[in-house]
């Protein structure tokens, strides 16, 4: 009886969640009514977005997404979310796929969840946002997951550093915020982080700062080690030099004093050179240990429980740029429910993932044996000269030659050439 209970209210919980935007792209062209080309750029630096499963794929419908289609383009495209709303009190998951096919080298893969009251039209990279989350890569050095919220009119960085997938296969990522002012970023499904928002990203003054009234004593001894007043430098140890001669080198025989100058050996490092002196360190018998500033509580610091909360979501976009094009966005769901986001996850990425790798290895095996085949024929076709005997060929022309050469061949080349009549002047 627990048992059916407990899926009975698993069932109420999937039932009473709400989708606040979906698209997965299944239905042709008509997702250019939806989505809402920005002109606030220039129409040279507009890149345009097209409808695609790529080049490999588990599905060929289900699996179109919207793909950037020109290199060193800004990407400017928002979806209204046509009843905005609050996540005051419960969940909001935003969720969505992220395949870089081109393997990209140095652009974003984020999307960004607006304010209801924004222009559509002139959006652009300083349009005020309330979240911006997804991958960002740039070369070897970036190669991260962005999660970034909006407080109070100022954009926040997680000031964790969380990694993103790098490769040309379809990957899904999700960001969680709880009511609790919490949050978790999951990638293909697996838990990539989580924290408290106060934790992670700077919305609220700390909570304790140093006392400005007070100071390092000036009798704080935080010098762990002192020099030991016995040591004392013995009174040899500079005799040995730095270099000396090369005691193996040896005047060469063809070295001429009056021409090249007194002859000098080559200089080594002396193995008996004992360096600079350095006074033996002992342990400071007045040492204290690092001095602390003692803290107090930040007057300037404000609780807040509803970090998390915004209060009208209404669209949702990209506003990237990528030097290298390629990248297909696909299955964006909006939800306040991680059931219908995982659910969700399984039906559109989870079932996907297995035949969109086999595709790839096969396009792959295929590009190899095309590379084999074209390499095999710009070989040379030496297989006539392996067959013939060896010599003939040459021996042949070597008879010739001999013949052209004798006393008769002479002889009767000559005779041709005065028995050859000269052409007429009317035949010129």
């Amino acid at each position: 009886m627990e048992g059916k209970l407990l899926i009975l209210a698993a069932v109420i919980a999937l039932c009473n969640c709400e989708i606040f935007f979906e698209d997965t792209f299944e239905d042709g062209e008509a997702w250019e009514k939806r989505w809402v080309q920005s002109t606030h750029k220039e129409l040279a630096q507009r890149g345009k977005f097209a409808l695609t499963a790529g080049k490999f794929y588990g599905d060929a419908e289900k699996d179109k997404g919207i793909q950037t289609s020109e290199s060193a383009r800004f990407y400017q495209l928002s979806a209204k979310i046509e009843k905005p709303f609050s996540n005051e009190g419960k969940k909001l998951v935003l969720q969505y796929t992220v395949k870089h096919e081109q393997n990209i080298d140095c652009g974003g893969g984020y999307i960004k969840l607006f304010p209801a009251d924004i222009d559509p039209t002139t959006m652009h990279g300083d349009t005020p946002y309330y979240i911006m989350f997804g991958p960002d890569i740039c070369g070897p050095g970036t190669k991260k997951v962005h999660v970034i919220f909006n407080y109070k009119d100022k954009n926040h960085l997680v000031k964790k550093d969380i990694r993103c997938k790098d490769d040309e296969y379809t990957h899904l990522y999700t960001l969680i915020i709880n009511a609790d002012n919490s949050y978790e970023v999951k990638i293909d499904g697996e838990k990539a982080d989580s924290g408290k928002l106060e934790d992670d990203f700077d919305f609220l003054a700390p909570k304790k700062i140093p006392d400005p009234e007070a100071s390092k004593p000036k009798d704080w001894v935080d010098e762990a080690k002192v020099v030991d007043p016995t040591s004392e430098k013995p009174e040899d140890w500079d005799k040995e030099p730095e270099l000396i001669a090369d005691p193996e080198a040896k005047k060469p025989e063809d070295w001429d004093d009056e021409e090249d100058g007194e002859w000098e050996a080559a200089q080594i490092n002396n193995p008996k050179f004992k360096g600079e002196w350095k006074a033996k360190m002992i342990d400071n018998p007045a040492y204290k240990g690092e001095w602390v500033h003692p803290e107090i509580d930040n007057p300037e610091h404000k609780p807040d429980d509803a970090i998390y909360k915004y209060d009208n979501i209404g669209h949702i976009g990209f506003e990237i740029w990528q030097v290298k094009a390629g990248t297909i966005y696909d299955n964006i769901l909006v939800t306040d429910s991680e059931e219908e986001a995982a659910a969700h996850a399984k039906k559109y990425f989870e079932e996907t993932v297995a035949p969109e790798k086999k595709s790839k290895e096969t396009i792959d095996e295929a590009e190899r044996k095309k590379e084999e085949e074209e390499r095999a024929k710009e070989k040379p076709d030496d297989t006539k000269e392996k067959d013939a005997p060896a010599g003939d060929e040459e021996e042949g022309d070597d008879e010739e030659e001999d013949d052209a050469d004798t006393p008769e061949a002479t002889e009767a080349a000559e005779d041709k050439v005065e028995g050859e009549e000269e052409p007429k002047k009317d035949e010129l």
